[in-house]
């Protein structure tokens, strides 16, 4: 089964799940090839007994737009991450959490999954793409950084702090580094295709 990588950017009010809250998040669903073949993204209620981070309060306090995105239909937690277990489930291939930093987004979403589902799809692994990136590019992974990165990796794309539109330009950005992968351009070039299927372990 081919895997889908599911970009996936997240929204909190705070540093980390529980005394903090996921505000929001979108996935966007990329084949390797980088067609965008599903979307999902909710905006959620806060946990009861958390509050917002006093630096993070003030970061949103100069965002009001994407403040306002991320405050309207509202759902409670538990609703919003069955529904996105069941959208995954809908995908046409193995998903694969893609972040940039996955450290942080999987993170909450792994917690919120757990918390209200009581299982991850993703298994316990995640994606990070500036770790990718690191790989591809032979750099150490501080100097790794978006500035250093080959301007053919970035497509036009808006980067707004409301989660979908920023699923959305990470996974475009993932894909062409993946493309640019030396490895994989051989392999494609030798017509194995991007995918040599089989099992996948939780990594």
């Amino acid at each position: 089964m081919n895997e889908i990588y599911l970009s996936t950017d997240i929204e909190t009010d705070g540093p980390i799940p529980g005394p903090h809250s996921m505000l929001s998040f979108g996935t966007a669903a990329y084949t390797a090839d980088k067609r965008l073949i599903a979307t999902f993204s909710a905006n959620l209620e806060t946990l009861p007994g958390a509050t917002p981070h006093p630096e993070t309060a003030a970061w949103w306090a100069t965002q009001p737009e994407a403040w306002l995105a991320c405050r309207t239909n509202l759902e409670k937690p538990e609703a919003a991450m069955r529904r996105y277990v069941d959208w995954i489930g809908t995908l046409p291939g193995k998903p694969v959490f893609v972040g940039y930093p996955a450290g942080f987004d999987f993170l909450f979403v792994y917690w919120y999954l757990i918390r209200f589902v009581g299982s991850s799809p993703f298994s316990f692994s995640a994606l990070d793409i500036k770790s990718y990136a690191m790989a591809v590019l032979g750099t150490d992974y501080r100097a790794t950084t978006k500035r250093h990165m080959p301007k053919s990796w970035f497509d036009r794309l808006p980067h707004t702090h409301v989660a979908l539109d920023d699923a959305i330009e990470q996974g475009a950005l993932f894909c062409n580094i993946l493309q640019a992968t030396p490895a994989r351009q051989t392999r494609q070039g030798s017509g194995q295709g991007s995918s040599r299927g089989g099992s996948q372990g939780n990594g």
